[in-house]
């Protein structure tokens, strides 16, 4: 079973995201911000990971940023997940190193298609 770390600081939207990912087959771990997130990738080894950008501590661009410039989990796919849907915002978000970006509030089609796609290739 593949294994998908949802970084998201609100209870509210990892729940939902959660059940969204666990229909769908997958394993899920929770981190509540950038400095679990970053631990539970060394621990978990997920898959793909499911990132907010606005968290307390250590915001996602900055985690995407730590991930992509690390040998040991640079091409673990990142799907940024945020409230923040300007286009400046997507293309901060791909500049960081993410390999999708998907506003929130989003179909679950959309991040079950998006997530599929990532870990075809």
């Amino acid at each position: 079973m593949r294994a998908v770390l949802v970084v998201e600081d609100s209870p509210a939207q990892q729940k939902m995201i959660a059940t969204i990912l666990k229909k769908n087959g997958w394993q899920v771990i929770i981190a509540e911000d950038g400095f679990q997130a970053l631990e539970s990738i060394k621990d978990s080894s997920p898959d793909l990971i499911v990132l907010d950008i606005v968290m307390p501590k250590m915001n996602g661009y900055e985690v995407c940023r730590r991930i992509k410039t690390n040998p040991s989990t640079q091409n673990v796919p990142i799907v940024m997940c945020s409230s923040k849907g300007e286009e400046f915002d997507r293309y901060w978000g791909i500049k960081q190193g993410a390999d999708a970006y998907i506003s929130k509030p989003f179909e679950d089609i959309e991040l079950i298609g998006t997530i599929q796609q990532l870990l075809r290739q």
